[in-house]
């Protein structure tokens, strides 16, 4: 490298490179252009510069190479202008910034709340057309409600039911604990309380092998939930009023009464945890049966007193049929006529059990010299034919299992025609206990026996309801059309509860068919409690998408149902705040809605709620239309100083609709306050 061509600094000091000539001669000659081109077109008069001429340079587009030029970044075209799109006649808004905010993501992830069980397995032991073919029979349908005080037993009840039915074990041997399998809330399994109302359909078969679908509702016992109750009972055509031997007649119990005679349905009684009389209590079979004769006595007494005002009201009586006697913890139930069925299967002896079942309750004794029954004790002294025949052998089975001397027990049992495997012999206390009963007493067909003959079908049922629920006119056609269960005749329905969705945005709704046939696909009208026929303001048209049969933990999806079943809707909640009616499009006469629910509880305490952050109060306010239509009688409103209050039956009942507003309906939180 030559020093002398640079200079200190690096720069090129050496002769001129001939490029460079080349390149300055170029320059040279285009600095004549101007001057030649100026002459052509001639001077301006004052003295600007002509069209394509600047400072002497030319600037025309055709004679400037663009691909060469530099564009800036900012100048860059990337997307042709929202006028080259869409015309100049187009007025286009657009949006330099995006209003987006940053913690609401582009892709909003899908919305998933674990609020409920489910399971995978929902096998029972007979299929699902069946039980659908036994929908299309009203006669073979019976529609009840499970009612009755905290903690009596109605929901390991159901357990013991769904056993009977499916392909599950509801009771965990390791831990002893029952599944609780219509408790299908998180919180209600955490709390160990039902709090919502949840119906299952059961196929239950009687003493004589005959198959009965059974609609029953598990309703919660706490008192400050009896809203739930109240829409069931709207649903049901029986009510199944479940005691605790041990504590007996409660608050709630008496309620449950009350609110049954006044929807002017029957009542059949099952007196539950009868074991506890032998367990905790420890007290002698005489003793047990006093303390069921009295308590059936405060159950009759309750009716009457109620029944004053609605009507005659069958009385409870053992002997008659309508009380069954069950340990749901164990597994076994029983009424006096099917404990007579068991007595004639065991010893083989032709005789008649009706007769038999008759003198097993109330101050009969049996003769044994003359082998009959009579109203005085024999000479010698004796028993109660109940206490004999009845509480004698479960007391016997129950002392021997607890006593868990393996000799005695297969004794006992092979008395009773029981015989267990060694395996079973191995087990603790209670499931030995279960299984012994359970094989004893067998299924459930005494209380499907009572079911059958003291709760009517819903067609023998139709008349009475109709007339107590339906506001329209008796002479109508509509009218006629329930009271018969015309499945051909305008479709009839009243949606009584709401559930939430998985993801809690929609509700499907719960209803009873009372004519017609609903199908999937179909368009009707959707008649809110505001509904008449000179106010038709409050009814929206909607399209049945899907229907289901609710079965508690999960759902059988079906096309249509006919008159006398429960089936769960989907797409009809949008219009609908607590109840509804659901009928055809097109009517030839005046159409009117069934009354809203009755309660007979009234909301007391009052609690106002705001957001923690003011600017997600639009959230709140959604939320708490879902909490209305979650919760029968729960009432939201906006007081005049703008506070948003919600009125409940308790603290218990508002600390349980809290949790839905905060969890599952508006995810915000949510600031309390009492007034």
């Amino acid at each position: 490298m030559d020093d002398n061509l640079y200079d200190e600094f690096g720069n090129y000091i050496g002769p001129d490179i001939e490029s460079d000539q080349g390149s300055e001669g170029e320059e040279e000659e285009d600095e004549d252009l101007p001057d030649r081109h100026v002459q052509e077109e001639g001077q301006q008069s004052n003295g600007e510069a002509p069209d394509g001429v600047s400072n002497g340079w030319i600037t025309a587009a055709n004679d400037v190479d663009m691909d060469n030029q530099i564009v800036l970044a900012e100048d860059k075209k990337y997307y042709p202008t929202a006028e080259e799109v869409y015309g100049e006649d187009v007025e286009t808004l657009v949006m330099d910034e995006d209003e987006q905010p940053l913690e609401q993501p582009i892709i909003k992830p899908v919305k998933n709340i674990k609020f409920e069980v489910g399971v995978k397995d929902s096998s029972t032991y007979v299929s699902t057309q069946f039980l659908i073919g036994l929908m299309s029979n009203p006669g073979l349908i019976r529609n009840v409600a499970l009612v009755g005080h905290l903690q009596h037993g109605k929901t390991v009840f159901m357990d013991m039911l769904v056993e009977q039915t499916h392909h599950m074990n509801t009771f965990d041997q390791n831990s002893e604990k029952h599944m609780r399998y219509t408790d299908t809330r998180i919180d209600e399994q955490e709390r160990r309380i039902s709090i919502k109302a949840i119906p299952m359909s059961l196929v239950l078969e009687d003493s004589n092998g005959k198959s009965y679908l059974c609609n029953i509702m598990d309703t919660p016992g706490h008192v400050k939930f009896s809203d739930e109750m109240t829409a069931a009972l709207r649903l049901a055509d029986g009510a199944v009023l479940i005691v605790d031997a041990a504590e007996g007649v409660m608050v709630n119990t008496e309620r449950a009464i009350r609110h049954a005679i006044q929807d002017r349905i029957p009542i059949v009684v099952v007196i539950n945890k009868v074991d506890r009389l032998i367990t905790e209590l420890k007290v002698a079979p005489q003793d047990a049966y006093h303390k069921l004769r009295h308590t059936l006595e405060v159950i009759n007494n309750h009716i009457s007193a109620a029944s004053t005002t609605a009507g005659n009201v069958p009385v409870i009586d053992p002997a008659a049929g309508n009380v069954c006697f069950a340990s749901a913890s164990a597994g076994w139930s029983f009424t006096l006529q099917s404990f007579a069925k068991l007595y004639v299967k065991l010893h083989g002896i032709p005789f008649d059990a009706e007769k038999f079942a008759s003198c097993l309750w109330g101050d009969i004794y049996y003769h044994p010299d003359t082998r009959a029954f009579k109203r005085k004790p024999p000479a010698g002294g004796g028993e109660r034919s109940f206490v004999e025949f009845v509480l004698e052998p479960l007391y016997k089975i129950y002392s021997q299992v607890i006593g868990e001397r393996r000799k005695s027990v297969e004794s006992t049992l092979a008395e009773l025609g029981v015989t267990l495997s060694n395996a079973a012999y191995k087990l603790n206390v209670r499931p030995l206990l279960r299984l012994a009963c359970s094989t004893f007493f067998g299924s459930a067909s005494g209380f499907t026996d009572f079911l059958v003959q003291h709760i009517p079908s819903p067609k023998d049922a139709a008349a009475k309801k109709v007339d107590h629920t339906y506001t329209g006119p008796k002479h109508s056609m509509i009218y006629r059309a329930m009271v018969e269960c015309d499945p051909s005749g305008p479709l009839m329905v009243n949606v009584t509860k709401l559930y939430p969705k998985s993801d809690c945005s929609v509700f499907d709704a719960s209803s009873r068919v009372y004519s017609g046939r609903i199908q999937t696909g179909q368009s009707l009208r959707v008649l809110g409690e505001g509904y008449s026929p000179d106010d038709e303001e409050d009814m929206t048209l909607k399209e049945v998408t899907k229907l289901w049969i609710y079965q508690a933990r999960y759902r059988i999806p079906i096309s249509s149902a006919p008159p006398g079943s429960w089936v769960l809707i989907e797409c009809v909640d949008a219009s609908i705040m607590k109840t509804a009616t659901l009928c055809n499009m097109d009517l030839d006469e005046d159409v009117y809605i069934f009354w809203p629910l009755q309660f007979n509880t009234l909301p007391v305490v009052k609690t106002a709620t705001e957001p923690l952050n003011p600017s997600e109060l639009p959230k709140m306010v959604e939320g708490l239309r879902k909490i209305s239509k979650s919760c029968p009688l729960a009432i939201t409103k906006v007081e005049e100083s703008g506070e948003h209050t919600i009125l409940g039956t308790g603290e218990l009942y508002l600390d349980s609709i809290m949790k839905d507003l905060r969890e599952l309906y508006s995810e915000v939180e949510v600031k309390v306050s009492s007034l």
